[in-house]
């Protein structure tokens, strides 16, 4: 079963002209310190494999990590668990629009 990928380029174009994109960044705490892509929900990989029922089958989900590397394999989870989800290649390492820094607090759909 072949996951879906784009760039992030590709995803900077797509944040210019959708409206709802559902980004999840998968990274862990420390790592997100460093900045995300804006409007992306945080929750930690492992968290996500927990929390999966919260996710719609009806929704679309971008799934992005450091290099693209935890994502895919995230990616290839959920998608064999009925989910549509676009890996992120590259990850945030190839990221270069702007990015927010989080704040403390529970992640929430």
């Amino acid at each position: 079963m072949e996951i879906k990928s784009i760039t992030t380029g590709q995803l900077l174009e797509m944040t210019k002209y959708r409206d709802e994109l559902h980004v999840i960044d998968i990274r862990e705490d420390s790592e997100i310190a460093e900045g995300m892509v804006p409007g992306t929900i945080h929750i930690p990989m492992n968290d996500l494999l927990n929390r999966k029922t919260e996710l719609s089958k009806d929704k679309e989900y971008f799934i992005i990590c450091r290099s693209g590397a935890r994502s895919l394999r995230v990616c290839e989870f959920l998608q064999e668990n009925g989910y549509k989800v676009v890996n992120i290649a590259g990850g945030m390492n190839a990221w270069f629009g702007e990015k927010v820094y989080p704040s403390k607090g529970k992640s929430q759909f």
